[in-house]
């Protein structure tokens, strides 16, 4: 059985360690001449995975935030060609948000920086330390959510 201070221990270290992955990753996205927020990389892998075209609506329900915060990010993305508003073919008054092909390639750039990051905080570990931390990760990602 764990201790309250074990426990404190370890949310501190999860913590140190979930900053130091994205210092990390914002290092490697600087080295690769790319500007984005955490907040518009989470929109624009959201918008990536609609099958078509999402609303604004359809966006700041997914992300469980209010549509004003979509259109700024969308805002910021679409200034940087990441991302285009496009009528609706259906509902003219309707705008929806399409991926580019900047936006393709920023999102493969991220990728590429989220696993050097991740490399990059793993060195140290063996391989097989390597396979039990991803169990452990797994388990955790995975298991049961907060008891009420």
């Amino acid at each position: 059985m764990s201790t309250p201070d074990a426990d404190g221990l370890l949310a501190e270290q999860l913590l140190r360690l979930t900053r130091r992955l994205h210092r990390s990753q914002k290092r490697q996205l600087e080295s690769a001449d790319i500007a984005i927020t955490p907040a518009q990389s989470r929109l624009l892998r959201t918008v990536a995975h609609f099958e078509s075209p999402p609303r604004m609506a359809d966006l700041a329900d997914r992300l469980e935030v209010v549509p004003r915060a979509v259109t700024s990010l969308v805002d910021g993305l679409e200034a940087g060609g990441c991302v285009r508003r496009v009528p609706d073919p259906t509902n003219r008054r309707v705008i929806r948000i399409e991926i580019t092909d900047t936006g393709r390639t920023t999102l493969r750039a991220l990728r590429d920086a989220r696993r050097a990051a991740a490399e990059d905080i793993l060195a140290p570990l063996t391989a097989d330390q390597r396979e039990v931390f991803g169990g452990l990760l797994s388990t955790l990602v995975d298991g049961p959510g907060p008891r009420c």
